[in-house]
């Protein structure tokens, strides 16, 4: 249902509001580029600091732009699942195609609560469901047999997997074929995601440079592989600078530097150390970014 290079968009801020403006060019922009489907209100969107009120209006920002040309995959995970709810209801109502829904993060459910939890959601909203793996962030890992389960339910389509373990989509796979889409949740392992099962990356590093990542992924979908291993190569120190630091301080840093907003991040997150701005300003460099 979705493939190729998916924006996990960041939300730019200025003097603690959301710039629209900044955010509606950059959605702008990545349909420009090319990019295949958008993302807002993720963790690289910072969601967790939005409040109701503007995690609405990021999503309806979002919609006003993409205008049916690219999918819009609205974030709305919360480890309270009827806010979840709430929030894959407001998506659906805005013209969201489909909800990214995060695993609970905090509560560390069992098996049984994730699945009832993803459950409840598909039942109570009727639209296309992609379910976010991260046990990095969430503290718990959906099991490959909590997957099949989830396979059944009709509105459950896709997988988010940022679990850096590439034994997973090919687990996934064997398990289910192609009954859901799995994509990648980690920029530097995108072409090997694929090779295992995959069908594109929800990308961070895409807010910089999101004509190459679409490239990347539609030179993999048309087996040309040495450009996409050429590109996969090139974008390699840029994957690293942009997770430096927790995600998005240091992508926030580069999209300043491309002159497109305000670095700015809200607390408790905090700006870039030297050493991170260092380390973004080189990767930019390295491609003619700056």
């Amino acid at each position: 249902m979705f493939k190729g290079s998916l924006t996990a968009l960041i939300t730019p801020f200025r003097q603690g509001r959301v710039d629209e403006k900044a955010f509606q060019d950059l959605v702008a922009w990545q349909i420009e580029e090319g990019t295949h489907a958008l993302v807002p209100c993720g963790t690289t969107g910072e969601s967790p600091t939005l409040s109701h009120a503007e995690h609405h209006r990021v999503v309806e920002l979002c919609l006003e732009v993409a205008r049916g040309r690219v999918p819009v995959i609205a974030g709305a995970g919360s480890n309270s699942t009827e806010e979840a709810i709430d929030l894959t209801r407001h998506a659906r109502n805005a013209g969201a195609d489909a909800v990214l829904v995060v695993a609970p993060y905090y509560n560390k459910p069992s098996q049984e609560g994730l699945f009832r939890h993803f459950e409840a959601i598909a039942q109570a909203v009727d639209i296309p469901i992609v379910v976010y793996n991260i046990p990095g962030r969430s503290v718990v890992n959906i099991s490959v047999e909590t997957f099949v389960r989830l396979a059944e339910i009709p509105n459950i389509v896709g997988i988010k997997d940022a679990t850096a373990d590439l034994a997973r989509p090919l687990q996934i796979r064997a398990a289910l074929g192609d009954r859901l889409c799995q994509l990648s949740g980690e920029d530097a392992t995108a072409t090997a995601f694929n090779a295992q099962g995959g069908v594109g990356c929800i990308s961070v590093t895409s807010n910089i440079v999101p004509g190459l990542c679409a490239q990347m992924q539609n030179a993999w979908a048309e087996g040309d592989l040495a450009t996409c291993f050429e590109i996969r190569d090139r974008l390699m120190p840029l994957h690293d600078a942009m997770f430096c630091e927790g995600n998005p301080v240091p992508v926030k840093y580069a999209f300043n530097l491309l002159g497109r907003g305000e670095p700015d991040v809200r607390l408790p997150l905090v700006p870039a150390s030297a050493a991170a701005r260092a380390k973004v300003e080189a990767a930019m460099r390295s491609l003619g970014l700056i």
